[in-house]
């Protein structure tokens, strides 16, 4: 058999010449084509919902927010798994789908999904936010912005009115998250004692003041204080483009301030 492929090839060489060289050209265009990235995409596609629930325990969200979540969820077409963790005043639920899904398909699914689970959620629970689309291993680049004379209230503001902006304007970037530091928001400062001596509502006896909001977690950065920039990119996008793309956006800024 061998002899009769080589006696083949021999008398239909052109042919082979021809094959060869249509073979090496398709190679050639794809792998010209093939989406290379220092942190490639290796995991099916994901949905992430967030849902916050002020005032609740871990229990109370797993048993109240989480599980209905989930069932609506469940029997979504091309799911393979759901995962979800409940703290402290918020419900995290992450639905992954088979190989292939198209990941703006699988989102509408869910967000139709959601959409029938609202009304069944407790007063006063937030609406069901589906992360933006990344991967997860999606991390490009991490800053820390640190503070000796400034406030880390301050710093943080700065971060969240102008920063996060910028980096989100930057192509190839789909979530910019930012930790740490202290959030303004006004607060009223209510005294008891003086509602029940005077008989009177908040504003005759609460003081409004500007403070920090409960926090759920803290940023540092070599042992100080630190408010933290977290920026994912979209997914199939290359990672040294993004980050060029980010440098370049930090030059304008840099340039544009001073």
């Amino acid at each position: 058999m061998l002899n009769s492929i080589l006696k083949w090839s021999i008398v239909q060489r052109w042919l082979v010449v021809i094959g060869a060289v249509i073979v090496t050209v398709l190679g050639i265009y794809n792998l010209t084509q093939m989406p290379l990235d220092v942190f490639p995409d290796f995991a099916p596609p994901q949905v992430e919902i967030q849902t916050e629930a002020p005032g609740l325990a871990p229990e109370e969200v797993e048993s109240l927010i989480t599980l209905p979540i989930e069932s609506a969820v469940n029997w979504t077409p091309g799911v393979e798994t759901v995962r979800s963790s409940s703290a402290v005043s918020i419900s995290v639920v992450r639905v992954i789908f088979n190989w292939g899904t198209d990941v703006y398909r699988a989102r509408q699914l869910v967000t139709e999904r959601l959409q029938q689970v609202q009304e069944k959620l407790p007063e006063g629970v937030g609406t069901p936010q589906i992360s933006p689309v990344s991967s997860p291993i999606g991390t490009v680049l991490m800053y820390a912005f640190t503070a000796e004379t400034t406030s880390l209230m301050d710093v943080r503001r700065l971060v969240d009115r102008d920063v996060t902006n910028r980096l989100l304007a930057v192509p190839g970037v789909s979530q910019v998250i930012a930790y740490g530091g202290d959030v303004r928001q006004y607060q009223v400062l209510v005294d008891p004692a003086k509602l029940a001596a005077f008989n009177v509502s908040l504003r005759d006896v609460a003081q409004v003041d500007v403070g920090a909001a409960l926090k759920r977690g803290d940023g540092s950065f070599n042992g100080q204080p630190a408010i933290i920039v977290v920026v994912n990119k979209q997914p199939m996008n290359d990672t040294p483009t993004v980050t060029r793309a980010i440098s370049r956006a930090n030059g304008r800024g840099k340039s544009e301030s001073s």
